[in-house]
């Protein structure tokens, strides 16, 4: 019988959002950076890089490895 350690892939879980967050996080700051420079409003830009931040927290909610599956850094 194959048994899964939940708070192994958690961790795993954990990671796999850091790597997939990178390059979005990435992308926010150039647009960040733009806004700044024309005095746009960064708001938007704000909450997306909080909302990419605060994914991993999303981890500690699951209770199974199919929910673990299904978080992703995407919109």
């Amino acid at each position: 019988m194959i048994t899964i350690n939940l708070d192994k892939a958690k961790e795993i879980t954990r990671e796999r959002l850091r790597r997939e967050r990178q390059p979005l996080l990435e992308a926010e700051d150039i647009k960040f950076m733009k806004a700044q420079e024309s005095n746009s409003d960064t708001k938007a830009i704000v909450a997306e890089k909080q909302r990419l931040r605060d994914i991993t927290k999303s981890v500690d909610s699951c209770t199974t490895t199919e929910q673990l599956k299904t978080l992703t850094c995407s919109k």
